[in-house]
């Protein structure tokens, strides 16, 4: 299947944001570089993986640049996916800027995962999506991961920076608790308004991302997703079947991965779906966007749809409540699809052998119940 050309998305206003879609690798970098190199007060960048090649190098040098001239600088990466050393990123801090690595290695925090992708320039503009700084999330289309970023101008980008400041803040205390990170994502998760932030992280019950998604499902009848990895508990699982069967499911995962046991989790929960939801897998590229759309109400950001996003790692979404802006979000959905594969029941089962069946079971048990429950623990069993 030949690679198709970047799809161009005209996405509405909404609220008084601005919208625009990033669809296309070379274009993301373009927009985060212009994003920092037009700061005027403040740049603010909160990446899972931060690594050393060729767009990092590009992206560190533009974070060095704005702090020389004045800018105020700040880089949070996670101690997980920021492979880049602290010598690579000693010229933002030589610079006059500040750079914080999210790291917990000698307390049971080791496996908390701060997961959120976010680009924030004078409290006025952010970029948000599934990308890290890595060149292959910003390769041309077919030769890297398949993602999508999100260009916000307006009063949105103030919250967000709010809820950066109080998290760099809390990452960098040496006497920050759990319970403090847990007040912190429900008092900066906002309950009303047709643009709104939702987090995710290490709560006790459902977060307030995961709480939204589930409330929003109940009643819905229709559901589109790209979901890098999929791979949702029984309770969403049963959710979504429900709108299969009073409405419209189109759900797209992958068939490429850096991870294998992601693919076959993913398989294993397709028995559950079919034949009242399409199921179709991305096969021209390793698909990596988290884009969900319920009715009129489209989640952009960070949070793939496994458990570990649900109930683990912290994580930033954007809820758009807004028709026009999820049919045009869909309209991108339906030339993605035509890039994908489907899986009917019929070809489904046909490949269903007992090795496969017994892949599946496994990686999903790997992935949604032994990674949840030792990572659940820790981050929970001892008061803090």
């Amino acid at each position: 299947m030949a690679d198709a050309e970047p799809r161009k998305i005209t996405l509405p206003d909404v609220d008084g944001q601005r919208f625009t879609m990033l669809d296309d690798g070379p274009e993301r970098l373009a927009a985060l570089l212009s994003l920092i190199a037009g700061a005027k007060t403040s740049v603010k960048l909160c990446f899972y993986i931060f690594v050393e090649d060729r767009a990092s190098v590009k992206v560190r040098d533009a974070l060095a640049a704005a702090a020389g001239r004045g800018i105020d600088v700040v880089l949070l990466i996670d101690g997980f996916g920021g492979e880049a050393s602290d010598a690579f990123l000693a010229p933002i801090v030589e610079a006059g800027g500040c750079f914080h690595r999210y790291e917990r290695k000698r307390s049971r925090r080791y496996l908390l995962r701060n997961h959120q992708k976010m680009a924030i320039a004078d409290r006025e503009r952010v970029l948000i999506g599934g990308f890290n700084i890595h060149d292959e999330y910003f390769a041309p289309d077919g030769q890297g991961w398949r993602d999508i970023g999100v260009s916000i101008e307006g009063a949105a980008a103030a919250r967000l920076a709010d809820h950066f400041d109080s998290l760099y803040e809390w990452a960098t205390s040496p006497k920050s608790k759990m319970r403090d990170l847990r007040r912190l994502l429900i008092r900066q998760s906002e309950q009303d308004g047709a643009v709104r932030w939702l987090l995710g992280g290490p709560t006790r019950e459902l977060s307030p991302w995961a709480k939204a998604i589930n409330t929003d499902l109940e009643n819905a009848a229709r559901l589109d997703m790209l979901a890098a990895y999929f791979a949702p508990y029984r309770n969403l699982l049963r959710r979504i079947c429900d709108v299969a069967k009073r409405g419209q499911v189109r759900i797209a995962t992958t068939a490429r991965s850096d991870n294998n046991v992601t693919v076959a989790a993913a398989r294993n929960r397709y028995q559950y779906l079919l034949p009242d939801a399409r199921i179709f897998e991305y096969r021209t590229a390793k698909l990596h966007t988290k884009l969900y759309i319920i009715d009129d109400i489209t989640y952009i950001g960070s949070a793939n749809f496994d458990v570990r996003s649900i109930y683990l790692n912290i994580e930033v979404m954007l809820r758009i409540r807004d028709a026009a802006f999820a049919s045009a979000m869909r309209r991108f959905i339906d030339a993605e699809l035509d890039l994908c594969k489907e899986i009917t029941a019929e070809s489904y089962y046909a490949k269903r052998t007992l090795w496969r069946r017994i892949r599946g079971r496994l990686s999903y048990f790997l992935m949604s119940v032994l990674d949840y429950n030792v990572s659940r623990r820790l981050n929970f069993s001892f008061k803090d």
